[in-house]
C-alpha cells in the first residue's frame, strides 16, 4: 500500500512493504507528475500565443530580464539581463520549470524558473516574481 503527502516543495511517499516495515522516501514536489497535473496554468504567459516583437519584462528573485519575441512559436527570443545576458542575446525560451525534470514549454509562470537554451547549454533563472507584456504598435495602428 502506498500513501502520499505533498507540501509546497516536497512529496513524502510511504510504501508498506510488509505490516512491520514501511519505507519512506522524500522527493522534490517538482519531480512528481501529480504536482504538475494539479497546477492550473492560468497564471502565466504562453509566448506562442503572443506576437513577434512583443516585449516582456520579467522580474525574478535576483534579476530583471528584458525579452523580445522573435519567433514565438519556436521559442526564439532576444534576452538581456541577469548575470549571463549583459547584452541582447538570441536564445530559445524553453519554458518554465520548478527545477525538476518537467518543463512547461514556451511559458513563463510566477514561482517557476525560466529555462533558456543557449547553444548546447541551458541557463535557468531564479524563480519569477512578476512579469509584464508590452505590445509595440502595429503598422495598421500607426497609419
Amino acid at each position: 500500500m502506498e500513501s502520499r503527502h505533498t507540501t509546497h516543495t516536497t512529496t513524502i511517499i510511504q510504501k508498506a512493504e510488509a505490516p512491520e516495515r514501511t519505507q519512506t522516501t522524500a522527493v522534490p514536489a517538482a519531480a512528481v507528475l501529480s504536482t504538475w497535473n494539479s497546477h492550473s496554468w492560468d497564471d502565466g504567459l504562453h509566448i506562442d500565443q503572443l506576437a513577434a516583437l512583443d516585449h516582456l519584462t520579467v522580474l525574478t528573485h535576483h534579476s530583471t530580464y528584458e525579452i523580445v519575441l522573435v519567433s514565438p512559436g519556436a521559442g526564439e527570443v532576444l534576452v538581456r539581463g541577469g548575470e549571463f545576458f549583459p547584452e541582447f542575446t538570441t536564445v530559445r525560451l524553453a519554458g518554465s520549470t520548478l527545477g525538476g525534470s518537467f518543463l512547461k514549454m514556451r511559458s513563463i509562470h510566477v514561482g517557476f524558473r525560466i529555462e533558456f537554451a543557449v547553444g548546447r547549454g541551458v541557463i535557468v533563472t531564479s524563480p519569477v516574481r512578476a512579469m509584464s507584456v508590452a505590445h509595440p504598435p502595429r503598422v495598421n495602428e500607426v497609419m
